[in-house]
Order: C-alpha cells, then structure tokens, then sequence
C-alpha cells in the first residue's frame, strides 16, 4: 500500500474515531508499526493531526476551542444535536461526557430549556457557562490528557451518587454485535459509570462510526434507550438497530 493511501486511510480513521493506536492500524493496513508511526510523525509535521504515545487524536478533538481547526462532519452532529433537544425536558438532570458531537449540543442549547448538566468534559462545562438557563456541575478527577475528560476512581466514586434523568454519550465505535466500544480502559470505566447513573441513555453518533468497533466494550445494545443519528429512522442501515429494540427520533 502507497504512503498516501495508508496516510488517508489514518486521517479518516481519526476523523470517525478521534483517537488511533498505531498497533490498530498496522494490523488494518498489514505493515509494520514503525511504518505507521512514521506516517503519523509525517501527519503531525504537516499539522494534520497530533501525535501522541501510541498513535494520533484529531486537532479537533484535542482542540476544540482553536476555530481554525474543522469539526468533522459538522452539520450531521447540529443534526444530532437537534433531535437530542426533544430528549431533554426542562429541569430535567443530564449526565455528559465530551466529545464533537456532545460540544455541538452544548453550543446549541435553547433558551427556553431549564436543566442540570453534569458533565466529566471541562470544555463542554465551559461551553455550557455561556447559558444562565443551565446549571452545570463537573464531575472532576484526573484530567486525561488529548480527551480532555476527567476519569478515575474518583470520578466514578462521585457518579454513583448521581441519579440522572438522561445520559448522553458520544460514540467511538457502535455496532449491534459488539455494543457500544471505546479504545482506552479509564475512559470505558467512567463511561460504565455514567450508563448506571442514569435512568435512560442515549448514544449520539454520525452513521460512519455505525457498524464498527473498538478494542474495549462499555456495553451491549441492551443498555441503550436511543439512538441518535444524522439519518431518518426509516434509513436501511439502522434497521438492525431497530430490531435490537433500539428507540430513534
């Protein structure tokens, strides 16, 4: 495979998942870790991607705040992000974590809705300060470095006593099969603790992080409410979905 082959195949697999391990990759593309790590340090120098131990986040993800650096499939997430607003009533209690597609909720909060969020994501706090509408309350920890997400025990000490009305998560990868997967062990701990701190949870992911998966599971479909896409619900991929019993808007 040509350098700029395996070198696209790398920026779309940031852009679908945030986060890459150059093991992952090399076993996808069938080359050695050395030639994938050198294709990231290539990327890095470019600055279409930031390099950090073991593989590359995107510059988004990483940096969400710098406008200069494009969102991935914006306008599928504002799509998303709307249909989650008939989710949330007013003073309703919400448990976040990060993530593009949990930040474009953020920025796009109603007015006229009236809510506690609790979220383990410093930027979506920020984020939500801007609405005097909205109480925010972090739940903080060990900041993990290039998520920008607090995780620990700690965190997961402090989200055992929450009882939340809804949690919404973003998706890494998702997949009947596999359920719902994530790539970093401390990341999925605090993930399971959010699902058990809620009363009903929704996934809110793109349709291309539809059908895959990740290294680690968080949970099955079964522990999911809804589904929240880009797509109509009558759209042919999310049919299995459906049949998992999955609810959509």
């Amino acid at each position: 495979m040509r350098k700029l082959d395996r070198q696209k195949i790398i920026l779309q697999e940031i852009n679908l998942h945030n986060r890459v391990l150059c093991t992952d990759l090399s076993l996808v593309m069938n080359v050695s870790d050395d030639t994938i790590r050198r294709d990231i340090k290539e990327l890095a120098e470019a600055g279409k991607v930031l390099k950090i131990h073991g593989g590359a986040v995107g510059l988004s993800f990483a940096s969400p705040f710098n406008i200069q650096y494009e969102v991935y499939a914006q306008e599928a997430k504002k799509k998303i992000a709307e249909k989650t607003f008939k989710l949330i009533r007013n003073n309703s209690i919400i448990l976040t974590e990060g993530g593009t597609t949990i930040l474009e909720l953020a920025k796009m909060i109603p007015k006229t809705l009236k809510a506690t969020f609790f979220t383990i994501s410093p930027q979506v706090a920020i984020t939500l300060s801007d609405f005097s509408n909205i109480e925010v309350i972090t739940v903080g920890g060990k900041l993990m470095h290039n998520a920008n997400l607090h995780v620990g025990s700690s965190v997961i000490n402090q989200l055992a006593e929450i009882k939340a009305d809804l949690c919404l998560l973003g998706a890494n990868a998702f997949s009947v099969e596999g359920g719902l997967s994530d790539l970093d062990w401390e990341v999925v701990q605090v993930k399971k603790a959010l699902i058990r701190s809620a009363k009903k949870v929704a996934v809110l992911a793109i349709s291309e992080k539809l059908n895959t998966t990740q290294t680690i599971k968080i949970c099955g479909v079964e522990e999911i409410d809804y589904l929240l896409t880009e797509l109509p619900p009558e759209s042919e991929i999310l049919v299995p979905y459906h049949q998992a019993g999955l609810k959509f808007l």
